[in-house]
């Protein structure tokens, strides 16, 4: 590596460069930004819909004019070179959104503004302006002449929000890189990444008798996110005698029970307090809480009532670490394994749970996978066969890990040092790979919500830190 003083005179240049084009790379990532890039329906050459292909036209009409060579993969996956040298180093960013949603304040999502001294839109943290801030330490390597004989790859993808297929199309057709970061995280660097699993339970329920009955119940949006809200239909109970029961599991729970009298029953509610499922305990389960409720109601279905009475067993509401399931697994590199309940569905016949499980390197499918599968059937459920995937990890003491915390911290002038995560990153499958930036931990920026934003100087700082670590690794 560059000695203090090698590193000094650098960084001076970059910080420099990144200064004096400010407002073009603001103007780049406001061209991606206004384009609605989330995805859309499949079209002939366009896998992932309209609105990528939009953006990987833009962003190959921006990248060939400041001089990089570009080949686009189909509409998958749109690849830059720095330099014709050997493979080095491999920069994965994305240019697709998650949906708009609402609430925006500051700008509608794809009409980007700066505004004291934060570009506001969709994408502008996750990863639009973090390709760029890519993009720009690439160009500032470029056209400041500095010597790097590895070639660099900047890789845009196009579905990292919904499954990273567009990367798995473009590793089948090209090696990776003998070191990857990607900029679609926080700093100083991610190199641990914990496994996981997903399964779904599922149990059939004999025709209820006459008399109280659970008509429905529903909770959840997605797998991997903690239910803020479910609900569930009774008929052929009295309201008053469900409102006790709920009053009792709100001051267990601090889940807030609403209900309402329809000419299908009581239409209850149950609102706690959504989370992503890496960080369950951030949230308060919604459906666990119900759950717990209705394990409490005396249904005239024996059947149904034993589901319930084993599935708070299972599930008690406030295990977010899997503990009734016996898999609350720990170690020091990556922490405790989460699980959390957030999924549920019963249409009066069929009942059906998923959950989302993140597991430290000490668990296995052994230790942990087959210990559920056994659990949850001993229970009286029918269990899928959903396997782990494995945990990511790219040792602290490796060369790429050294050189991007030596990095951050010779630009930032802060001490780093590697963080595990329980979300998974584009490189959760790349040998070598590693999250790397582009978002200050300590900032909120409101990723995949309203007035997404990214700071300008986060943004300029990044490019710099992203330039010298081109410079270390692809001497």
């Amino acid at each position: 590596m560059m000695n203090q003083e090698q590193a000094e005179v650098c960084i001076k240049k970059l910080e420099s460069y990144m200064d004096s084009h400010e407002e073009e790379m603001l103007q780049d990532a406001m061209a991606l930004i206004s384009i609605n890039s989330e995805k859309m329906e499949a079209k002939p050459g366009k896998p992932f819909g309209e609105g990528t292909a939009r953006a990987f036209e833009e962003a190959q009409r921006i990248l060939s004019g400041h001089g990089f060579p570009v080949k686009n993969y189909d509409n998958y996956v749109l690849a830059a070179d720095l330099n014709d040298g050997a493979p080095r180093l491999d920069i994965l960013a994305h240019l697709d959104v998650v949906p708009a949603g609402e609430g925006f304040t500051v700008t509608e999502p794809f009409c980007p503004v700066v505004k004291e001294g934060k570009l506001y839109g969709r994408g502008s943290a996750d990863d639009k302006g973090p390709a760029v801030a890519a993009l720009y330490a690439m160009r500032a390597v470029k056209e400041l002449g500095f010597s790097v004989t590895g070639n660099c790859r900047l890789i845009l993808g196009a579905d990292e929000e919904c499954g990273s297929s567009d990367i798995r199309y473009y590793f089948e057709r090209e090696p990776h890189a003998p070191m990857t970061f990607s900029p679609d995280a926080d700093f100083p660097v991610i190199n641990l990444e914990k496994g996981g699993l997903h399964m779904t339970l599922e149990a059939e329920i004999p025709q209820q008798p006459e008399g109280i009955r659970l008509v429905s119940a529903q909770a959840g949006t997605k797998v991997n996110v903690v239910p803020g809200k479910a609900r569930a239909v009774l008929s052929g109970m009295d309201t008053s005698a469900l409102s006790e029961l709920s009053a009792d599991v709100e001051k267990l729970t601090g889940i807030a029970f609403t209900m309402e009298q329809e000419v299908d029953g009581i239409h209850l509610l149950a609102e706690g307090k959504p989370a992503h499922a890496a960080s369950p305990q951030m949230g308060n389960n919604a459906l666990t809480a119900l759950i717990l409720l209705l394990s409490r109601v005396p249904f005239s279905s024996e059947g149904v009532r034993t589901c319930f009475l084993r599935l708070t067993e299972l599930f008690p509401h406030g295990d977010w670490r899997g503990a009734a399931l016996g898999v609350d697994h720990e170690d020091a590199l990556s922490g405790c394994l989460t699980l959390s309940l957030n999924l549920f569905s019963f249409d009066g016949k069929t009942l059906s749970g998923s959950f989302d499980c993140r597991a430290p390197l000490c668990a296995n499918e052994e230790n942990t996978g087959d210990v559920i599968r056994r659990r949850v059937r001993e229970a009286g459920f029918h269990a899928d066969e959903q396997r782990m995937f494995e945990a990511h990890y790219v040792p602290e003491e490796s060369e790429l890990v050294q050189v991007l915390l030596s990095c951050y911290s010779r630009v930032t002038g802060k001490k780093g040092k590697p963080v595990a995560i329980g979300g998974g990153t584009y490189v959760h499958h790349i040998p070598n790979g590693v999250a790397f930036g582009c978002a200050d931990p300590e900032v909120d920026n409101h990723m995949h919500g309203a007035d997404e934003f990214m700071v300008v100087d986060q943004m300029k700082k990044s490019a710099v830190i992203f330039a010298l670590a081109i410079l270390e690794l692809c001497r």
